[in-house]
Parts: structure tokens; C-alpha cells; sequence
């Protein structure tokens, strides 16, 4: 029996998780569950769950909480909170599953203190990733993807030796606008970039699924989990997300790895890898595909893919501004206003504006994604 901490269970993973954690009786215990604003849904997941802890973000519904909760749930609330549950002894495994920025330090503090790791917040590699992999090897802890795409990679490299690859292809399914030109970005409705063709997710993985930009930190973490240079990671559009990612190796033999559209698959790999267990939920019927498509990327059209590989290449703080400024872009996309059309305008003017740090150390990495904030709000 092993205990979880899910860190953002109320989100998209988190719910996912639970459903996993629910279909394997008797392997896991919930022992942590964290929210920001979604009480609801937390006070039903209590109940069914009965972990011995939550963490609440924001503070007030911290202190409801505690109050309706007595003796029986503990209740620590704000990023303290969450430092405080990753590192106790009745945590085995943390789900990583906040939302952006903000799932750094508890990551960190988790491998700090040994706990395995099942990332599914892409922006720890992305904003830290140098320092992430250098602390997992120094701390000796398992860190497991849960994004579908790494989860596809990790698949196909069982039993291989990595010295064969000679490449990883991400797909991307192209999101809700594949087909729509440039010309038109500027009257997209937010109604229309939270509608994705394939994926039920959270807001602003939706909107960053729309903008490519989701693609460009997937390359990014792709790069540090891997150890491959951004030349040798190649970004397909696949539109029936059949197909979640390959591998090609060295003698041009390449292995796919498919399945519906579904996070669950990747969530349970990650949490039971390296074996598999049964799970309830569609599968693949080939003779009813009429067929699987690829394209390569329209990367000035989605020019926040292009801006992803340009900042993997340039390194140090660069990947943080590019993230920073793009999680203050979704956000005033998302309240209307800004149009989005600007969301790459200014994700581009913030990394060609920032002073970087070509060695961050987490200190470094914290200045600059708090000075870009400030300098993409400024621009609005």
C-alpha cells in the first residue's frame, strides 16, 4: 500500500488520478489532497477519500475548512501547506499536478525529500529543468511523466537502449484551430479555444493546447527527461490523437504508442510502471478508423511553438520568461482581455526583453519569472 499526496486534486488530473487510485483497491491510500478555490468538489473527495490531510491555497476557505473539518481532517493551507504535506513520512508518492509556475517548489521540496515523483506539471521541467534532473539524481527518486506524450516515449523505450534512439516524435493533434487562417485569430472566442477537438482538460492547458504552446513545453520537458538536443525532437500534428508519441532509432525503425484519448492510461503507467493493471475504458477499434493523418507544424502561424524550440536552444532563464509570460498572457486571454492573437506577441516581446541567468539556480529562476510577470503586465 502505498500513499499519495495529489497536489491540485480538484483539477483535471487530479480527478483523473482519483479515478485511477479508485480502480486499484487495496494498492494505494490517499493520504493529501490540495485545492486552490474548488471547497465543493474538495468536501466530496474528502468524504470518499477520507485522506488524513488537505491543503487549501487560498486561505479564507482554509479557515472554513478547519472549522467544519474539526479534529477529524487536518486543514494547512497557502504554499506552506503544501511544502509541509510533500515532506511527512505518510507520503510515499506525490502527483504533481498543479497548475503552472506553482508546482516548482513543492516538487522540489518533495525530491528533497525523497519522495517519487508523477509529473504531470510540465512547467518544472520546463522553467527548472537543469536543476530538477540534477536533484533527482542526487536524491536517487523516481520521477514518472503522466503527460500522455512522455508517457508514449517512456512506453516505447522499455527494453531499449537508449543509446539507439536517434530521435523522439511528439504529436500534437493541431487543437481547435488547425484549420483556421492566421487572418482569423483575432476574433477567436474564448468559447472556441476552450472547445478541443480530442482532450477534456483545464483551462489553461486548453488554451495553451490552442496556441501550440502546450507542444513547445512539451518539447522543452521532452529535452530534460530525455537528455536529447532539440534537433533531435520533431513535432507532428496528428489530428485523431491515436498516435501519442514515437520513437525512431538508429537502424530507422521507429515505435509508436497508441490508445483513445484518454489521461487515465498514462496516469495509471505512472503510477504502477514499470508493470500494468487492467483498466475499465474504451479501446482503439482499427477496422473503424478511416484513417491517421500527420503534418508538420505551421510554426509562424503557431509561433509559440517556434518561440519554445528558439528558447530551448538559447537555455539558462530563458524557458522560465518564455513561461512566465505565457501563463500571464492565457490568464488575461482567458478574462477577456487581451485577444488571442496577442498571446505569442507577447510571450515574444517578453523573452526578447528579459536579462537572463545562462546558470539559474532556483533563486535565479524565481527573480526571472517574477520580473517577466511584471513586464508582460506592464505591456497590457
Amino acid at each position: 500500500m502505498r500513499n499519495i499526496a495529489i497536489l491540485g486534486s480538484t483539477g483535471s488530473i487530479g480527478r483523473n488520478s482519483l479515478e485511477v487510485i479508485q480502480n486499484l483497491p487495496g494498492q494505494f491510500r490517499v493520504t493529501y489532497l490540495t485545492t486552490n478555490r474548488n471547497i465543493d468538489l474538495l468536501r466530496q473527495q474528502v468524504a470518499q477519500f477520507q485522506p488524513k490531510g488537505v491543503v487549501v491555497l487560498d486561505r479564507a476557505n482554509a479557515s472554513h475548512l478547519r472549522n467544519e473539518f474539526g479534529p477529524t481532517v487536518e486543514v494547512l493551507e497557502g504554499e506552506e501547506g503544501l511544502m509541509e504535506i510533500v515532506k511527512r513520512d505518510d507520503v510515499d508518492l506525490v502527483i504533481s499536478s498543479l497548475v503552472g509556475f506553482a508546482g516548482l517548489k513543492p516538487t522540489i521540496e518533495a525530491i528533497k525529500h525523497r519522495k517519487s515523483i508523477a509529473l504531470a506539471n510540465k512547467e518544472t521541467l520546463v522553467v527548472a529543468g537543469r536543476l530538477i534532473t540534477s536533484l533527482v539524481k542526487e536524491y536517487g527518486v523516481t520521477l514518472i511523466p503522466i503527460d500522455s506524450e512522455h508517457s508514449a516515449i517512456l512506453q516505447c523505450l522499455a527494453g531499449e537502449d537508449r543509446s539507439h534512439i536517434a530521435k523522439l516524435i511528439l504529436t500534437a493533434s493541431g487543437g481547435p484551430f488547425l484549420n483556421r487562417s492566421p487572418e482569423e485569430f483575432d476574433t477567436i472566442t474564448v468559447e472556441e479555444a476552450l472547445n478541443h477537438p480530442n482532450w477534456r482538460m483545464g483551462n489553461k492547458i486548453t488554451i495553451d493546447s490552442a496556441t501550440l504552446m502546450n507542444k513547445g513545453l512539451e518539447v522543452i520537458e521532452a529535452h530534460w527527461l530525455f537528455n536529447l538536443p532539440s534537433e533531435r525532437i520533431e513535432v507532428v500534428i496528428h489530428p485523431q490523437s491515436i498516435i501519442h508519441s514515437m520513437v525512431e532509432f538508429i537502424d530507422g525503425s521507429v515505435k509508436a504508442q497508441m490508445g483513445l484519448p484518454d489521461m487515465k492510461i498514462p496516469i495509471q503507467y505512472a503510477l504502477t510502471y514499470p508493470n500494468r493493471f487492467h483498466l475499465n475504458g474504451g479501446r482503439v477499434d482499427f477496422p473503424k478508423l478511416n484513417a491517421m493523418t500527420f503534418f508538420e507544424p505551421d510554426r509562424k502561424k503557431f509561433r509559440c511553438l517556434q518561440i519554445a524550440f528558439d528558447v530551448l536552444s538559447e537555455g539558462g532563464t530563458a524557458p522560465t520568461a518564455m513561461n512566465a509570460a505565457n501563463e500571464v498572457a492565457v490568464e488575461a486571454f482567458l478574462n477577456r482581455t487581451i485577444t488571442f492573437k496577442r498571446i505569442p506577441e507577447l510571450i515574444d516581446r517578453a523573452v526578447n526583453n528579459y536579462a537572463g541567468f545562462p546558470s539559474p539556480d532556483l533563486g535565479d529562476i524565481i527573480d526571472t519569472d517574477r520580473s517577466t510577470r511584471k513586464y508582460v503586465h506592464s505591456l497590457m
